[in-house]
C-alpha cells in the first residue's frame, strides 16, 4: 500500500523565493482540520490559534474540512502554495495510517509536506467490561487463548488507530482476539459497558470519563510513560509487552515553504504550548503538549509512517 505512493505524482510547487520571508507573515494565516467543529481536536486546534494569533499579530483563521479520515483536507493543504500562509493540523492518523489505508490517497506524507511542530500526543488504552474476569494484559492474552474461538474487542471503527492497536498487540503476543469494528467510539464503547463485547481499544481521552466513573477497567496503554493524567494504569512495556505508541496531532504545511517560516512556526507553536493557560487545557482533554524541533517533529512522522503501513496490511483494512 505505501508503496503505490512512489507513483502518485509530483505536486506543482510555487517557488519558496517568491515569498518575502523577512515580511511573513503579513496576512491571515490559514489552519485546517481535518474534523468538524466542536469535537476536542477542533477546540484544541482553535486553542493553539487563538495563542498563535496573538503571538503572530495576524488573525489565524480554522477552517474545518471533515471527511475521508482526514485525508480530503490533508491533500487540499498538500495542493496549497508553500507561502507559510496555510497548514493543516496533522495526525498520526492521516500522516501513517491513512496513506496505507485508502487506496487512492492524493498526497505523500514525507515527500509533500514540511512538518512543522508537535501540538499534543496522547494515550490509547485497552479497558475491559468491569464484569471481564481479567485484571491486566497477562490475563487478557491467557483468556483469549483459553477462549474457544477468542475474545471479541472492539474498536471506533476498521482502519483506525484504535483498530490498528488490536492488531499490532495481537501479532505482537499471540493473543486471539476478534476485532468487532463500531461507527465510532461512543457506541463501541456502550457495547462493553452493556457486556455485548468485553473489550475495548481506545483513545484515552475518549475512554478517560468512563474509566474515571468505574463504568470500564483499564488494563494499559502503550504510552511510553505513564499517563500524567491516569498514573495508576501500567503501560505495555511494564506488563511485558513490547509495543510503545499513541496518538499525536501537528502542524504540516506544504513542502517547499521557506525554511525561516517553518522555523519561526515551529518557535511560536512551541512558546504558545509552554503557556500555563494552554498546559491547563490540553490536561483537561488528557493530552500532553509538545516541544519538539522541526527535525525531530519530523522524525517522529517518519517512524510512525513506516511502522503503520505494515499493520494497515496486516489488518486487511482497506478504503476505496
Amino acid at each position: 500500500m505505501l508503496g503505490s505512493l512512489a507513483s502518485t505524482p509530483l505536486i506543482a510547487k510555487t517557488p519558496a523565493s517568491a515569498t518575502p520571508v523577512a515580511a511573513w507573515p503579513n496576512r491571515p494565516v490559514r489552519l485546517v482540520v481535518t474534523f468538524a467543529p466542536g469535537g476536542s481536536t477542533d477546540l484544541v486546534a482553535r486553542l493553539l490559534a487563538q495563542g498563535l494569533q496573538d503571538r503572530l499579530g495576524q488573525p489565524v483563521i480554522v477552517e474545518n474540512r471533515a471527511g475521508a479520515g482526514g485525508t480530503t483536507a490533508t491533500a487540499h493543504v498538500a495542493r496549497a502554495e508553500p507561502d507559510g500562509y496555510t497548514y493543516v493540523f496533522s495526525s498520526v492518523s492521516v500522516m501513517a495510517v491513512g496513506p496505507a489505508l485508502y487506496r487512492n490517497i492524493q498526497y505523500d506524507p514525507m515527500r509533500d509536506f514540511a512538518h512543522v511542530a508537535l501540538v499534543c500526543y496522547t494515550h490509547q488504552v485497552f479497558v475491559a467490561n468491569p464484569q471481564f474476569e481479567g485484571r491486566n494484559l497477562a490475563d487478557l492474552i491467557r483468556l483469549s487463548r483459553a477462549t474457544p474461538g477468542g475474545l471479541d474487542m472492539a474498536s471506533s471503527g476498521a482502519g483506525s488507530l484504535n483498530h490498528l492497536f488490536i492488531v499490532h498487540f495481537a501479532n505482537t503476543t499471540g493473543a486471539r482476539l476478534n476485532h468487532v469494528a463500531y461507527r465510532g467510539a461512543g457506541p463501541a464503547m456502550t457495547a462493553v459497558i452493556s457486556g455485548e463485547v468485553p473489550l475495548m481499544s481506545d483513545s484515552l481521552p475518549s475512554a478517560a470519563s468512563y474509566i474515571r466513573q468505574g463504568m470500564v477497567r483499564p488494563l494499559g496503554t502503550p504510552g511510553a510513560q505513564r499517563s500524567q493524567q491516569f498514573p495508576e494504569i501500567p503501560t505495555f512495556k511494564e506488563q511485558g509487552v513490547d509495543i510503545v505508541g499513541g496518538s499525536w496531532f501537528g502542524l504540516a504545511t506544504p513542502a517547499g515553504t521557506p525554511r525561516a517560516i517553518v522555523e519561526r512556526m515551529n518557535r511560536e507553536v512551541r512558546a504558545v504550548l509552554a503557556t500555563s493557560k494552554v498546559r491547563d487545557r490540553l490536561s483537561e482533554f488528557v493530552a500532553t503538549p509538545g516541544n519538539l524541533s522541526v527535525e525531530e517533529f519530523t522524525d517522529l512522522v517518519q517512524r510512525d509512517y513506516n511502522h503503520w503501513g505494515p499493520i494497515v496490511k496486516a489488518s486487511g483494512a482497506v478504503v476505496d
